[in-house]
């Protein structure tokens, strides 16, 4: 009875150290987790802006007709609606189209002969393609510099037809299209990352030439220095 005994308290030993050991060894080994986090969500980055801005176009008043010495011209300014769109090849190089339309009165001054002249009016279509540098590293703050080129469609013109002091009527007006360099500096402050507002300046050299007549049987020639000022504000949308 004594060597049952024995035998029974040997076997409830063994089972209880070989339980300690399988407890110790499961201690040992790493929990495995209940929950993988995902990998992070890259930011997303879209290549295209829109900005729709109140355009001032101020040009220069400066031109000549050849056939009258001393004569000059004057042009009026004006505010108009404009859109332009960028696409981003980098997150610092932008290529920007421009995009409006605006009207100006061109009166003649200088000698008798042109001084308060009416020479004309003409709506201007001048499509502008800039490529830009952004600097990206200012936060909201986003400034940029460009430079490119314009090419101005003049049409729906009319002549003055209306005589100054001198009785000089200018009785057909014709401004040819022309292309332009341009440069230009602005910056966008981004209320968030879709929304922002835009202040551009830009600097056209445009010098149309011009074809007339004068009281309706003298041809005349000339050309216009317009070198207008592109004064923009308004609102950035990038996608």
């Amino acid at each position: 009875m004594t060597g049952i005994k024995t035998k029974v308290g040997s076997l409830a030993l063994a089972i209880g150290l070989f339980g300690f050991a399988g407890v110790g060894s499961a201690a040992d080994l790493p929990a495995a987790p209940y929950y993988k986090a995902p990998p992070p969500v890259a930011d997303e980055w879209n290549p295209w802006m829109i900005r729709l801005r109140a355009l001032g176009v101020i040009p220069n008043d400066s031109g000549s007709v050849d056939q009258v010495p001393g004569s000059g011209v004057k042009v009026t300014n004006n505010l108009t609606p404009e859109l332009d769109i960028s696409y981003f090849f980098t997150r610092n190089i932008a290529a920007e189209l421009i995009l409006g339309v605006t009207r100006h009165d061109i009166t003649g001054t200088g000698v008798a002969a042109t001084n308060g002249l009416p020479v004309g009016s003409s709506w201007l279509l001048p499509p502008t393609l800039t490529l830009q540098y952004h600097f990206t590293d200012l936060g909201a703050f986003k400034p940029y510099i460009g430079a490119g080129v314009n090419y101005t469609v003049f049409f729906d013109q009319s002549a003055g037809n209306a005589a100054n002091a001198a009785g000089t009527v200018v009785t057909s007006s014709h401004l040819h299209n022309a292309f332009a360099p341009v440069v230009q500096v602005g910056f966008d402050v981004m209320i968030n990352k879709h929304v922002g507002w835009n202040v551009d300046l830009k600097k056209l050299w445009l010098e149309p030439n011009w074809n007339g007549t004068l009281n309706g049987a003298v041809p005349v020639t000339g050309k216009v220095n317009l070198d207008p000022w592109l004064v923009g504000t308004g609102l950035t949308y990038k996608f």
